[in-house]
């Protein structure tokens, strides 16, 4: 099994990572610190698109283009985002500059 990692961590470490990496990142929704769920909102030049961490069979970190594969605008991408928070109120929300809608961090898409 792999070891799991605290959201409130995660998230800190995501918003260093883009510091150093010189792009903007910005804690929109503080979840829950131990356990919450991640929706990372990636702003790129021809929209945005929203990543929800999810988890395979095995248990994998995973990450899913919860907005679809094309981009979207601010109003679905606000959409998403609520109703997400509506089925896990300790959700965390981060929204990262990704000129090619590519996360800034090492992610399996799925």
């Amino acid at each position: 099994m792999e070891a799991r990692l605290k959201s409130g961590l995660w998230v800190s470490a995501l918003v260093r990572q883009c510091d150093r990496l010189a792009c903007t990142a910005v804690v929109l929704r503080k979840g829950d610190p131990d356990s919450g769920g991640i929706v990372v909102v990636l702003r790129g030049r021809a929209g945005l698109s929203a990543l929800s961490q999810v988890r395979d069979g095995e248990g994998r970190l995973g990450w899913m283009r919860a907005t679809g594969p094309a981009p979207v605008d601010q109003e679905a991408a606000d959409a998403y985002v609520a109703r997400a928070l509506k089925r896990d109120p300790d959700l965390w929300v981060v929204e990262v500059d990704a000129p090619d809608l590519m996360p800034p961090f090492e992610a399996r898409l799925v």
